[in-house]
């Protein structure tokens, strides 16, 4: 049996939840406006997203009228 290969940590938060819920907003309809999956917006508001496409950054960005700065943030290592 071959072991799963060792997950490298990533640093990176993304506060969607938190914005979300200063703007009132349900992620049914941030989906709707943004043109994303209800999962995938999931995926991403849980910390659990791999990866964020620029196309998607803008769109939420212009749907929760903040910039990329407020919606990710870098958390070095202790």
């Amino acid at each position: 049996m071959v072991p799963e290969p060792l997950e490298e940590p990533h640093y990176i938060v993304c506060h969607l939840g938190e914005i979300m819920a200063r703007r009132g907003i349900t992620l049914v309809d941030l989906s709707e406006r943004v043109g994303i999956s209800v999962v995938n917006l999931s995926v991403l508001k849980n910390n659990r997203a791999k990866a964020v496409r620029f196309e998607t950054l803008a769109r939420l960005c212009a749907v929760l009228e903040c910039k990329p700065g407020e919606l990710l943030d870098y958390l070095p290592p202790r």
